[in-house]
């Protein structure tokens, strides 16, 4: 999944989820909490995201697109539509 990820920093990741309907949650220590409810899976996703100004490991980037449900396609999408 890490193979030709964009470099990109965790206040940028949380705009980009928030513009598609990602909720803010807690602040803690390692980074804000977000969450947004998925109606195929009937359940309310959540993921933590570091709110770092460098870029994220490419590792945490590919976590979160897993936990987010986008993988590497869903994070273009939303790169491209954020400009």
């Amino acid at each position: 999944m890490n193979k030709d990820l964009p470099a990109i920093t965790g206040p940028e990741l949380i705009r980009l989820l928030q513009e598609n309907g990602w909720q803010t949650g807690r602040k803690a220590t390692h980074g804000r909490a977000l969450k947004k409810w998925s109606e195929t899976e009937n359940r309310t996703l959540v993921t933590f995201i570091p709110e770092k100004p460098r870029s994220l490991p490419r590792g945490t980037l590919s976590a979160i697109l897993r936990e987010t449900r986008l993988g590497r396609d869903g994070l273009l999408k939303l790169l491209e539509k954020g400009k």
